[in-house]
């Protein structure tokens, strides 16, 4: 039907076409509610794809003398309308465009554009996935053109070509209202139908989105783990591998599918490193770890402490001075250029470098040693060196030395025997040959002399406790930083729990780092020879002589709380060395999404909030999704030092009168 321009007012039901420019909103419109922009769009793009599918509505409009005007008011397709107009204000289309209208003076204005948007109902989501993925299927649409024509963006079209791709069984479920969209986007994460099925059989009460995705990716290794991020996903795609999406949550990179390829990227990838590192340093091996490997039962070393030559201190000058200077005139910046951001790393590195030329292994140590190279918890390389293996340690003493002490010993066994009769006289000849020849005592006088001599040790001992402090500081040091030297005489044994087997990343952390550095301060400065340690021990200052015994002593502490383990009185004496040394675990931890909300309970959030924020932030938090509850917890407790119960400094005043009399109820007994 041609277009024809409308002079008199046409009769009620007649087909017309109107310019766009003579179409206005009608005031009788019963939808107050304005369009959305993203409602709009989608009916610019549908009918620029499609044309107008369904006809305007409309009625003429009289001036105050009841003379038509020439516009008519749309009564139903106000959105087609104002989608024709962004249309038209794109230079799609003019303002004189026809527009196909239905006339009605017939019925009342208000009340059909009330049944237009009351009496129907809409397509069920289910029926649009699977329409989206039909088009895409059988039309060969991709996600673009798809939301071209729609209105959408690209990614709703990705997210609902992925519903659509779910198992037909939990598309029925969903239909049939026992699955939510929440749980139905869940199982998108994959397009394995057997799969998503087996899962949603192993499924209990907990059939949250959240629960959903762990079961369907716990055979994935997540892009934040340590192993992705050291390999990367370039590397990983183009050895093969697949990656698996989530379209509906922020996946923060997605998960690697194939798990025993990113191992084999990561062995590769971390066996080249130690390579690199033995041939720039000259090791005698190098080791590739995962984690490290802290049974390895070696003797560490340590660097020691040099002049830098003439030339890197210049360097090292001229670097710092760049770096001293670039920092005073960007200080009050608020964002730096990237050029000048580059820099600073770059100077950063350099001076990095030039300082860690101060410290310098001993080549014979580097020459029988070596070093592990591990993966840290960021995904980035760690490098520990130093280690000497048994069979690389000094030599042993001469054969001829070891051939005397095993004559001696067999003459003192010999001299330990009880004498048979008729001996006397071949013993009395012995002893004046033992006297003679100057040979050994027999272990039994041994042992009764050194008893004596251990009796006068122990007397004066315990009146000389400066003299205490040497020995004690010496034994916890001949066996923490010394393997196998058992030299000590004060009978204290060290015994030290890993943190690292408790805590997954704790030796990366600063606290971590910050007693790695202190340990390897302490260990630079002990003897070569276990023989010189006493000295070493006893002329040191008191106050050095006491922080050397402090550190020895922290390292043996242990208030780790295991499921199996029943010890009241050991946590209470936590309790009290907490309150002892002040302790304030703010200082070393903070709850993070990762560290504390995204491994407790929603409600457990909620409460940490109300303490540490607000109970009106609190129940905003109430109605989200763990993951997003977990990282809005992060952000509003990061300044506030709240701290969970465990971690928590309580003097002993504050815990009686919390817990009462009965706190700890063993401790009583």
């Amino acid at each position: 039907m041609s277009p024809k321009q409308v002079k008199t007012v046409p009769e009620s039901g007649t087909e017309v076409f109107i310019p766009l420019a003579k179409l206005k909103k009608s005031p009788k419109n019963a939808r107050k509610t304005p369009h959305s922009e993203a409602a709009i769009e989608a009916y610019a793009a549908s009918i620029a794809a499609k044309g107008i599918l369904q006809n305007l509505v409309v009625e003429p409009e009289y001036d105050a003398e009841g003379t038509a005007t020439g516009f008519y008011r749309v009564t139903i397709g106000e959105g087609r309308r104002l989608a024709q107009l962004l249309r038209a204000k794109r230079k799609e289309i003019k303002k004189s465009e026809p527009i196909r209208c239905i006339v009605d003076t017939a019925n009342d204005p208000h009340e059909i554009s009330l049944d237009e948007n009351v009496t129907r109902e809409d397509m069920h989501p289910a029926d649009q996935f699977e329409a989206f993925k039909k088009l895409a299927d059988e039309r060969g649409f991709g996600a673009e053109e798809i939301a071209a024509r729609f209105g959408v963006t690209p990614h709703v079209v990705r997210q609902r070509l992925r519903l659509g791709a779910v198992s037909p069984k939990l598309m029925q479920l969903y239909r049939d209202g026992d699955l939510t969209l929440e749980q139905l986007s869940a199982f998108a994460i994959t397009e394995d139908h057997a799969r998503q099925e087996a899962v949603y059989e192993r499924l209990s009460y907990n059939r949250d989105g959240t629960a959903i995705r762990r079961l369907l990716t716990e055979t994935h290794v997540p892009a934040t783990d340590r192993r992705a991020r050291f390999v990367g996903i370039e590397a990983y795609t183009e050895a093969g591998g697949t990656m698996l999406r989530d379209l509906f949550t922020e996946d923060r990179g997605g998960y690697f599918e194939d798990v025993a390829l990113i191992d084999l990227l990561v062995t590769a990838k971390l066996g080249h490193a130690a390579d690199a590192v033995r041939e720039a340093e000259g090791w005698k091996w190098t080791e590739a770890h995962l984690d490290f490997p802290h049974a390895h039962g070696m003797r560490r070393t340590y660097p020691h402490s040099v002049e830098l030559l003439a030339e890197d201190r210049a360097a090292l000058a001229t670097t710092q001075a760049e770096f001293d200077r670039l920092t005073e005139q960007y200080q009050t910046a608020e964002e730096l250029p990237d050029d000048v951001d580059a820099r600073f790393g770059e100077l950063e590195a350099e001076i990095e470098r030039l300082e860690a030329k101060r410290q310098v292994y001993d080549p014979d140590d580097v020459a029988r040693g070596g070093a592990f190279v591990i993966l840290n918890h960021d995904g980035t390389v760690r490098i520990e060196r130093g280690f000497i293996r048994r069979e690389d340690e000094q030599p042993h003493p001469r054969p001829e030395q070891r051939g005397e002490a095993e004559t001696a010993g067999e003459a003192g066994a010999a001299a330990d025997q009880p004498l048979r009769h008729g001996d006397e006289e071949e013993a009395g000849d012995s002893a004046i040959g033992e006297e003679e020849d100057d040979r050994p005592l027999s272990d039994l006088l041994v042992r009764d002399l050194t008893a004596h001599r251990t009796l006068g040790l122990r007397l004066n001992l315990g009146e000389q406790p400066d003299v205490a402090m040497v020995a004690v500081t010496h034994a916890l040091s001949a066996q923490i930083f010394y393997v196998g030297a058992d030299a000590h005489v004060v009978g204290i044994q060290p015994i030290r729990t890993d943190l690292a087997a408790h805590a997954d990343g704790i030796e990366d952390t600063p606290a971590g780092k910050a007693w790695t550095d202190r340990h390897a301060n302490w260990a630079r400065q002990m003897p070569r020879d276990v023989t010189s340690l006493w000295t070493f021990v006893a002329e040191l200052d008191r106050d050095s002589r006491v922080a050397l015994f402090a550190h020895c002593v922290a390292l043996t502490v242990n208030a780790v709380k295991l499921p199996w383990e029943r010890k009241p009185r050991a946590v209470a004496t936590a309790d009290l060395l907490a309150d002892a040394v002040t302790l304030d675990m703010a200082a070393y931890w903070r709850p993070t999404a990762r560290s504390y909300f995204g491994r407790v309970t929603k409600t457990r959030i909620v409460e940490a909030v109300g303490e540490g924020a607000n109970r009106e932030a609190a129940e905003r938090l109430a109605d989200m999704k763990k993951v997003d509850m977990a990282e809005a917890a992060e952000q509003l407790l990061a300044a506030t030092g709240w701290l969970p119960a465990l971690l928590r400094t309580v003097r002993p005043q504050e815990r009686a009168d919390v817990h009462g009399s009965d706190a700890y109820p063993e401790a009583a007994e």
